[in-house]
């Protein structure tokens, strides 16, 4: 208890930690506002939302070391617009694209999000090329659902892009920082097309999730390994730093 309401106070001060520790406590979520970050965003009642938070400000999965100021950012599997937020907060000057599947939870994260111009969100998957995708464990978690390819697309089905796609859309040159959280759809990710975008990639955070899809992290390893990365991790994620760029 003391080491969360530690947290807390450390990343949002006294006050503001202490009232978010209390409403996280008796359970009354919704709109939450910090003056200290300068950010405003609502927690849904009887979901993750709280674990995500926890994960993206508490425990600070993406506060890493980062020696250059990053002006174009890649949020894959932006859930409710948390991780977009904390860049937002932390690098003012980029411009953040987000995408995330599934309509409730883009629902939310436009709401958490509205108030940035340098945020753009789409209610798209990301695969290795312009594709349908379908949700195929529709009981899961809204933080934990697994996607497949179709051929046959109805009209539950979600758009794709690919990486190299938005990278030519926006017209970067390079993508400054990566991350990619996209429960087990990695596998496909990083197995074709990577030429498009991988090498041009400074900083990557990914989550694998063999436990969802066998066989992701050998696809991330073996593409990355193509390349000059060095690897280090935080929490859940894999880091990969492009030696390229150094």
């Amino acid at each position: 208890m003391a080491s969360k309401i530690n947290k807390l106070v450390k990343e949002f001060g006294f006050v503001e930690g202490l009232v978010i520790y209390v409403r996280f406590k008796i359970n009354k979520l919704g709109w939450f506002s910090s003056k200290r970050k300068g950010i405003r965003f609502y927690l849904r009642p009887g979901s993750t939302d709280k674990s995500v938070f926890a994960s993206v400000f508490l425990q600070n999965q993406y506060d890493v070391p980062i020696h250059f100021e990053p002006k174009t950012i890649l949020d894959l599997g932006a859930n409710i617009g948390l991780s977009a937020l904390y860049f937002a907060e932390r690098f003012p000057n980029a411009r953040i694209i987000g995408l995330e599947p599934d309509k409730e939870n883009f629902e939310i994260a436009i709401r958490n999000t509205e108030a940035y111009s340098n945020i753009q969100l789409m209610n798209k998957g990301v695969w290795n090329k312009e594709a349908y995708i379908d949700i195929v464990d529709t009981n899961s978690r809204k933080d934990a659902f697994m996607v497949v390819e179709t051929d046959t697309p109805s009209i539950s089905s979600i758009e794709a892009v690919s990486i190299g796609h938005i990278k030519q859309q926006e017209n970067w040159d390079v993508i400054d920082i990566l991350k990619i959280d996209i429960e087990g759809s990695e596998k496909e990710l990083f197995a074709e097309n990577i030429e498009q975008w991988l090498p041009f990639a400074k900083l990557i955070f990914v989550e694998v999730h063999d436990n969802m899809r066998m066989g992701a992290s050998r696809s991330v390893f073996a593409a990355t390994s193509k390349y000059h990365f060095s690897f280090g991790m935080k929490d859940e994620n894999l880091i990969f730093t492009n030696e390229a760029f150094q």
